[in-house]
């Protein structure tokens, strides 16, 4: 085992053994990252969709807009924050959230910080009731998964945010996620990080071979029963569409299909061994899979720990989706909650939290570039984190899919899968 000398460590790699040191050592098993795509996955094949379409949920809505409240943020200096575990920088005790901490000595507002968010499915059970009568939440800002937010914007159970209070944001937000089909113009929600699919590979298992497209992944015999695809339908199928000259942000039925028909050939011929959340991790370090999709939060982490693996970008493109800052129906604190938001659209704060988190930061690289810089040169040169413009144009998004498509795709990813 390669052993590491903690002042050769930079802040990031530290970060991630830290994070990696405090779950046993065992990521694999319990991160974020698998919590957060096993709902996304696994959650919604079929029965899971029930959470969403049944038990008295409106039908989506061609309108838009939330419903308002009395906002009580001049007299209650506070703001009540759902997110997911591990999501935002720590100090080297634990015990305090540093970014936070700053804000609240800054504006007098004290953070209720709550790391409720396991899976959003679960997550939508729990607001459900409250948002479906109308009442409030409890929360000011939560953090939802693109799909999941675009669904509640939908519904109307979210509130349209204040321009005047997102100065920071509206400036900073990166191109890529300035326009999404579920919310133009970000005016429902902000993203708190990005997720990019990427293909990661082990050198050491594929003899130094790059592997660079999911063509490869799917064809090359030398990778035979060695390959793994995401159990989260939207990144396997996504990067599947771009591999077949389609965009997956307008597609047809046909070319889902498609897609589908391309990925169980591999499936049959024992090319793919399995469909994964990021239980993909230790088999890739051990080099059980030669190469596989995967998140880039993930290969970040696994490149301090191993040489050996490398990522690619395809030249089709790759899939990008985000996590949303959204303020729900009835918040009693709507504009300090927009002022947090926007706080960390500052570029020195979104660069503590960046160079933290290790995900792909939603700011634009060339403003937020020079900050993380101060913090980790490595960071800052990062394109799983930052990503140039010449990466970034090759993001897609998956285009939101009615409740009819979702409920016949996600059946048909499940039969692929096994699910």
């Amino acid at each position: 085992m390669e052993q590491y000398e903690p002042d050769r460590l930079s802040p990031a790699q530290l970060a991630a053994m830290h994070r990696s040191l405090r779950n046993g050592g065992a990521r694999t098993s319990l991160s974020r990252r698998s919590l957060l795509r096993a709902s996304t996955g696994g959650a919604l094949a079929i029965g899971g969709l029930g959470a969403l379409t049944g038990c008295g949920i409106p039908a989506a809505s061609k309108s838009r807009g939330g419903i308002s409240s009395e906002d009580h943020s001049a007299k209650e200096k506070e703001i009540n924050f759902s997110n997911w575990t591990e999501y935002i920088d720590m100090s080297d005790d634990e015990k305090h959230r540093p970014t936070l901490d700053a804000f609240t000595r800054r504006t007098g507002i004290k953070v209720k910080y709550t790391e409720d968010i396991n899976d959003n499915v679960e997550f939508f059970g729990k607001i459900k009731p409250q948002l479906a009568a109308g009442q409030d939440t409890g929360r000011d800002i939560m953090i939802l998964t693109d799909w999941l937010a675009a669904r509640l914007i939908r519904y109307g159970w979210v509130q349209k945010l204040d321009a005047s209070n997102l100065p920071h944001a509206y400036t900073n937000l990166a191109a890529q996620f300035r326009n999404p089909d579920w919310d133009p113009g970000r005016a429902y929600s902000y993203p708190w990080q990005g997720i990019a699919t990427v293909i990661a590979y082990n050198t050491k298992a594929t003899g130094g071979k790059e592997i660079t497209s999911v063509s490869q992944l799917l064809d090359d015999p030398k990778l035979k029963g060695r390959v793994g695809l995401l159990s989260e339908m939207r990144d396997t199928i996504g990067m599947t569409l771009l591999d077949l000259g389609k965009d997956p942000r307008d597609f047809k039925a046909d070319d889902f299909d498609a897609a589908i028909a391309r990925l169980q050939k591999a499936v049959d011929s024992k090319q793919v061994r399995r469909f994964t959340g990021n239980d993909y991790i230790a088999d890739l370090s051990k080099g059980d899979l030669a190469a596989c999709l995967a998140w880039a939060g993930d290969v970040v982490q696994l490149q301090a720990d191993n040489p050996h693996v490398k990522f690619a970008i395809p030249d089709a493109g790759y899939i990008s989706s985000t996590d949303n800052m959204l303020i729900p129906n009835k918040a009693r604190h709507k504009t300090n909650a927009e002022k947090l938001m926007d706080y960390y659209y500052e570029p020195a704060v979104a660069a503590k939290t960046s160079a933290w988190i290790n995900y792909v930061t939603p700011l634009e690289s060339t403003i937020i570039k020079p900050e993380l810089a101060k913090i980790d040169k490595d960071v800052a040169n990062d394109p799983l984190i930052v990503p140039d413009k010449a990466q970034a144009a090759k993001a897609h998004g998956f285009r939101s899919l009615t409740a009819k498509e979702e409920t016949s795709f996600e059946e048909k990813f499940a039969q692929l899968t096994g699910g």
